[in-house]
């Protein structure tokens, strides 16, 4: 990287609703968008381009995205202006208030070397939650959560998707893209009805991997709903990845259940190795 350039990572969350997807789209307003735009106005240049940890589709949501930007070493150190304490502390609360309430910086601090906020990445963790009990239904949480009229059987989804875990190719489950790979390392994929804590009483799938190809988490999980409505067997899903075809019958899950929970790194010793 040029020296006169500094990295520098940004720890971010948004609610999805009202953002066509992160990735900037002529004439929509998105995520990746919104946030240049607001780095060019506090750090007074350019819109600055920025890398994320994984792009997420219209109306998802991450409360654990990460991005990097590399940014001039003398616009980092002028942000500060009048104000006190390090320059990632005072670019946090420029953007907060240059930002709109549906996207906010929570970090920003310089990354160690050899960081990229995508390569680097050990997994990605998502969740995503359904309300199958009118009696768990809170309209305060209906942007994040889909409301299911039919009762779900956990324990089936769960033991559906145990099958799909490990790396295979998810060609069934994904939306095809020229020369992209569709070989992915499925780390978890659990379904869990939480007894305690904010989700308590709902439907909950959890999923990680290495990576993620296009549409991939909403395919799993409404493969995993077919199967707890009872409209399809257990080791439907499982035949569906061994087809590696998409099935015409398989219904992508609506987006705005699902949340981006978490990236995780390496310690930054062990950058290089990614």
């Amino acid at each position: 990287m040029n020296d006169a350039l500094l990295r520098v990572r940004l720890d971010l969350s948004y609610d999805g609703t009202a953002f066509a997807g992160w990735a900037t789209q002529p004439g929509l307003r998105t995520v990746q968008g919104t946030l240049e735009s607001a780095l060019g106005t506090v750090l007074r240049c350019a819109p600055p381009r920025l890398t994320v940890a994984g792009r997420t589709d219209a109306g998802v949501h991450a409360r654990g995205q990460v991005a990097h930007v590399d940014v001039e070493r003398d616009a980092w150190e002028a942000v500060r202006g009048r104000m006190t304490g390090p320059p990632g502390a005072v670019l946090v609360r420029r953007l907060a208030g240059v930002l709109p309430p549906d996207v906010v910086v929570h970090a920003a601090a310089p990354a160690p070397d050899g960081f990229d906020a995508r390569f680097s990445a050990l997994h990605r963790r998502y969740a995503y939650r359904l309300a199958d009990d009118v009696s768990r239904v809170d309209p305060l949480r209906r942007s994040h959560v889909v409301r299911h009229r039919l009762p779900l059987d956990a324990v089936a989804m769960s033991e559906a998707a145990g099958s799909l875990v490990g790396r295979h190719d998810f060609a069934a489950f994904c939306r095809p893209r020229p020369g992209a790979t569709t070989i992915r390392t499925l780390q978890v994929l659990d379904v869990s009805r939480p007894q305690h804590g904010p989700d308590e009483g709902l439907v909950v799938a959890v999923v990680q991997a290495d990576a993620f190809c296009h549409s991939m988490v909403r395919a799993l999980v409404g493969a995993l709903v077919a199967v707890g409505e009872g409209r399809r067997e257990q080791g439907w899903p499982a035949e569906l990845l061994a087809g590696r075809v998409r099935d015409g019958a398989a219904v992508v899950a609506p987006a705005h259940g699902l949340t981006l929970e978490e990236v995780a790194y390496p310690a930054a010793e062990r950058l290089a190795e990614r």
